[in-house]
């Protein structure tokens, strides 16, 4: 058995190369209160090459702008780094997912009412970056994928887990997981301070990243993403490092 609630969302901990994402703990308790109630200076010159030659090759699939945003993969954040949280170290890098039997294990411990209804909306067989968050240098590290659909996590229940709900009942439980399997680390790490500059250049020009909630809703560890906005991460792994 994996160990529990390696993986959090208590409103995703600020990565610590991005100082403005930081938000207070009382702040993200009042975030999630909402999303109940509802339901539900980057690196010079290195963004605008990339994004006219990624453009190049995928003006053929496009349509015009789109008139409705489409998530058909995700990205998932997960610390890499020891951090104990109530007694329990919550780290849970990549290398320990494919130490895992069947390099699979359960995404557990996600306490965000958005988040929790992002899980709830993957599909089996779609694609998620894994990013490590919270470390010396964030970034995405590789590719995993979702090979089973949303079902109770079982961690809200236990009251040793540092995500223990003492509100959730197992007869209408709160809380989510999927889960997920090793598919391929990516070519080279691809780090936050190279995605943000695409992201700053793509606000200007209208690029794929310019809604990239990585740096719209930062604290959130799992985002949807866009066929776009995979494909032109993805494509970075290509390119040499800046």
């Amino acid at each position: 058995m994996p160990w529990p609630s390696r993986k959090r969302d208590k409103g995703a901990v600020a990565d610590k190369k991005e100082p403005d994402a930081k938000i207070a703990k009382t702040e993200e308790e009042t975030s999630d209160k909402e999303e109940e109630e509802k339901s539900t200076k980057p690196p010079a010159g290195s963004s605008k090459s990339g994004w006219k030659n990624w453009k190049k090759t995928k003006e053929s699939d496009s349509g015009g702008e789109e008139s409705k945003i489409k998530y058909c993969h995700w990205l998932l954040k997960s610390e890499p780094e020891s951090r104990l949280e109530k007694g329990v170290d919550v780290k849970f890098s990549i290398d320990d997912l494919k130490a895992q039997p069947n390099q699979t294990t359960f995404w557990d411990g996600v306490r965000n009412y958005q988040a929790r209804n992002f899980l709830r909306a993957m599909k089996l067989g779609q694609q998620a970056f894994f990013y490590h968050s919270n470390c010396k240098e964030p970034g995405i590290v590789g590719i995993v994928k979702i090979v089973k659909e949303a079902y109770p996590d079982h961690t809200q229940f236990d009251q040793k887990d540092p995500h223990y709900d003492s509100s959730s009942r197992k007869e209408n439980p709160k809380w989510s997981m999927v889960d997920v399997q090793f598919v391929r680390m990516t070519k080279r790490f691809i780090p936050l301070s190279e995605i943000k500059a695409h992201h700053l250049a793509h606000k200007a020009d209208g690029g794929p990243l310019k809604n990239m909630m990585l740096f719209t809703r930062q604290r959130l560890s799992i985002q949807p993403l866009t066929q776009e906005e995979f494909d032109f991460v993805l494509s970075l792994e290509e390119e040499k490092p800046h």
